[in-house]
């Protein structure tokens, strides 16, 4: 049996609240936020994903956000 910490995932179609309720549980609880959002990987895809702004990612820092030049690929074998 695996002692990993429990985990809440969020997940839904975009502009459903999703980050929302991420900032408030990371305002409550000792959590870190990650991005699986497909999209959000890419530096400069910030329309029409529903990214966060620089304001708020300063403020609630996401993992896999903006890691890729949209040249490069990213695999699920990357992610894991």
């Amino acid at each position: 049996m695996s002692s990993l910490p429990p985990a809440i995932f969020l997940m839904g179609p975009t502009a459903a609240g999703k980050t929302d309720l991420a900032m408030a549980l990371a305002d409550a609880l000792p959590c870190e936020l990650i991005s699986v959002d497909s999209a959000l990987i890419y530096r400069g895809m910030d329309i029409g994903t529903a990214k966060p702004s620089r304001e708020l990612l300063a403020r609630y820092p996401h993992r896999l956000i903006d890691i890729r030049d949209p040249a490069e690929s990213y695999s699920a074998a990357e992610f894991r």
